[in-house]
């Protein structure tokens, strides 16, 4: 079974537009997982631009499902607040400061020394831990090599290349899970995938366990409604998907 995660990043960010704290992003939380979702991931970023640290602190409190928190583990601030909060998984991606988004996978091997510290120090907090990746198959072996739990693949990419030819696609995905399989990690997949690409992402990357999709799925609530949208995302992840 493949679990989707609603990243609510979208949320935070419809909010801090105007100030105050509409959309409530702890009440959309809870609706997402009473809709289906089985989990929530979130994204702080150091100029809490979304996703604020104390929001973090307040999801804590009422996340029922498994709570996802992603960012860059270059801040002290950002793993004091992982360890503060000990979700079930941080995802470690590397993301600059300036980004607008997540960009690329990490170079699993220049930065394997750092990575294993890092995954040693949450691991022993209890935290499972994800390292997001590019498809590239030593990337993977490099991560395999840092004590890591699972790895994130970085779906941008395969999400680029699909309407024009799915099976160019996927292929570097495909290569990458199995080499995952191989060396023991979990996999897990985020960036861009949609209700257009999601069921043959899934299709084709039989041991994914866990997509975690915000800014398409939000995207679609404004048409569709939010508990509509997930159940739509849910069935594009079911086993016989196309």
């Amino acid at each position: 079974m493949t679990k989707l995660s609603v990243n609510i990043n979208k949320i935070a960010t419809l909010r801090n537009s105007r100030g105050g704290n509409m959309p409530n992003v702890v009440k959309t939380a809870i609706d997402c997982e009473q809709f289906g979702a089985q989990g929530i991931t979130v994204h702080p970023r150091p100029d809490e631009r979304h996703i604020r640290y104390q929001d973090v602190y307040d999801l804590k409190k009422i996340v029922t499902t498994e709570f996802n928190i992603e960012g860059n583990p270059t801040e002290a601030k950002f793993i004091d607040l992982v360890l503060a909060n000990k979700p079930t998984q941080v995802t470690l991606v590397p993301d600059a400061l300036n980004a607008i988004t997540s960009n690329a996978g990490w170079d699993t091997i220049t930065h394997r020394e750092r990575l294993k510290e890092l995954v040693a120090t949450f691991k022993s907090a209890g935290i499972r831990v994800s390292i997001f990746v590019d498809p590239i198959e030593r990337m993977v072996e490099g991560a395999a090599e840092t004590g890591t739990d699972r790895i994130e693949l970085y779906t941008e990419r395969y999400a680029h290349l699909y309407p024009e030819n799915k099976e160019e696609a996927i292929r570097d995905y495909a290569k990458a899970a199995k080499v995952a399989e191989q060396v023991g990690l979990g996999v897990n997949a985020g960036h861009d995938l949609s209700l257009e690409n999601l069921a043959y992402f899934k299709q084709l990357i039989p041991n994914l366990l866990e997509v975690s999709i915000g800014h398409a799925l939000i995207c679609d609530a404004l048409y569709y409604g939010l508990e509509n949208t997930i159940q739509l995302y849910l069935r594009q992840l079911q086993e016989m998907g196309a």
